[in-house]
């Protein structure tokens, strides 16, 4: 099922978490952040709005740490329902695309719910005081690939390293529901 985010929380903290990523290490917030921000990102490996668009999150997150914004991706599916998304196939999903940031499992969900997520992919951009900034859009594509589609949340980082502001404007972000083991 599709699920839209809700609009930005203008200077929302970021919560802090402690989970475990694909290549063994155990990660807390302030080992992914940014000296000029940080992007969090709630992904799947069997989401198509996530599989349309991994490789430009992977493009812009690359870009992004030449201006100092740094990022982390969180998997919240309950995998006993979604084996697909399970640490295994989060690990060849990771390697296939070449992530170069932590790919975390949210296995008891509590990150997403403190973050208010609700669906894959769900982009949080905080500044440099971890105040979220942007609650929006990758770009315009959602399961199909638009062709030069302006690079939204790129560019919005771009931004908020810049000056530590979010843009006003902000289309929401679209993808599949995040599949909770316990309805909320």
């Amino acid at each position: 099922m599709a699920a839209e985010t809700p609009i930005c929380n203008f200077g929302w903290k970021a919560a802090d978490f402690r989970l475990p990523g694909v290549d063994g290490r155990t990660y807390a917030l302030a080992d992914v952040r940014g000296p000029r921000g940080t992007l969090v990102m709630f992904i799947c490996n069997h989401c198509p709005y996530v599989q349309a668009v991994i490789d430009r999150i992977v493009r812009d997150v690359n870009d992004l740490k030449a201006h100092g914004v740094a990022a982390v991706a969180i998997m919240p599916n309950d995998t006993a329902q979604y084996p697909e998304d399970g640490f295994d196939n989060m690990k060849r999903f990771a390697e296939r695309h070449r992530f170069t940031f932590p790919y975390l499992l949210d296995d008891t969900q509590d990150v997403a719910r403190a973050y208010d997520a609700v669906c894959t992919p769900d982009f949080f951009g905080f500044n440099a005081d971890l105040e979220l900034q942007y609650r929006g859009r990758l770009d315009a594509s959602r399961k199909d690939i638009v062709p030069n589609a302006p690079r939204e949340l790129y560019h919005a980082m771009l931004r908020i390293a810049e000056t530590g502001q979010g843009p006003a404007d902000q289309i929401p972000s679209m993808g599949c529901s995040i599949k909770w083991k316990y309805p909320t």
